[in-house]
């Protein structure tokens, strides 16, 4: 059953057509029988409801335009704003987390300097499971070129100090029964060389991943001008933003690695 309407205004203002079709605008998607007429319809900003003698028809009431079929919708101003407000949120929070690791991995970098970051990527077999030895122990510096580990359960320093042994720090433990003891051994010049490298490479390799982050916010942004829900200025803007904050997390990488370049 085809019945043709008069397209309305709501409807013609979210559907832009340069000339509206003799098609019929709606067809029904139902097999009924009924006498009654149409005797009311209604058009939200989200979906179009239709009511056919005493019976309301559903989402069965579909578009039909130039064998295009799909129900009538399109978003309201709040969920865009809500996928642009969390589009914005999630490149601010990766690219923050970016730049944590790439802190994170130059403080376990051993230099000539004693730090107790060197020992934060070591795991301990704690009764049979792992966990991260500043959980277990306290770390400290007493001195620039030492390392103190005091553990919270004495009984841990054996496991402790066979941890230490297998990781790749490069120190040896000295386990007195009380507390573990590292000497930081002086870096010769080659180490140094190698250590600036390995700093370099960690630190391109956190710009390209907020080079990523970057991307995929983009394409995130192209998706919604596809759906129609941006128009092409506003992905510029949004665009133009989005490079000022890769920018801003490209210094933040900059200056870890200058810092982290001095002690190297």
């Amino acid at each position: 059953m085809t019945i043709a309407f008069s397209p309305a205004t709501p409807i013609r203002s979210q559907l832009t057509q340069k000339s509206i079709p003799s098609k019929p605008l709606f067809c029904f998607q139902d097999n009924f029988r009924t006498s009654g007429n149409v005797v009311s319809w209604a058009a939200s900003a989200n979906y179009v409801s239709l009511r056919v003698g005493a019976r309301r028809l559903q989402p069965l009431v579909k578009l039909s335009w130039e064998k295009r079929r799909g129900i009538v919708r399109c978003a309201t101003i709040e969920e865009i704003e809500a996928e642009k407000s969390s589009i914005e949120k999630d490149v601010k929070e990766r690219m923050e987390k970016t730049v944590e690791n790439v802190r994170s991995n130059f403080n376990s970098i051993r230099t000539g300097r004693a730090s107790p970051a060197m020992l934060d990527k070591i795991e301990v077999d704690y009764y049979g499971t792992p966990v991260s030895l500043k959980s277990i122990a306290q770390v400290s510096t007493p001195d620039a070129s030492s390392l103190l580990v005091q553990p919270y359960d004495k009984s841990s320093l054996k496991a402790i100090e066979k941890a230490i042994v297998s990781s790749d720090v490069g120190m040896t433990p000295n386990n007195d029964g009380e507390v573990i003891r590292l000497a930081v051994p002086q870096l010769t010049s080659d180490r140094r060389k190698e250590l600036s490298k390995i700093v370099s490479k960690q630190a391109e390799e956190g710009k390209v991943a907020i080079r990523n982050i970057r991307r995929d916010a983009l394409k995130a942004y192209e998706k919604l001008e596809k759906e129609k829900k941006l128009s092409e200025d506003n992905v510029k803007d949004l665009s133009s933003d989005l490079q000022k904050v890769t920018d801003e997390y490209m210094k933040k990488i900059d200056t870890v690695f200058k810092q982290k370049e001095k002690v190297c």
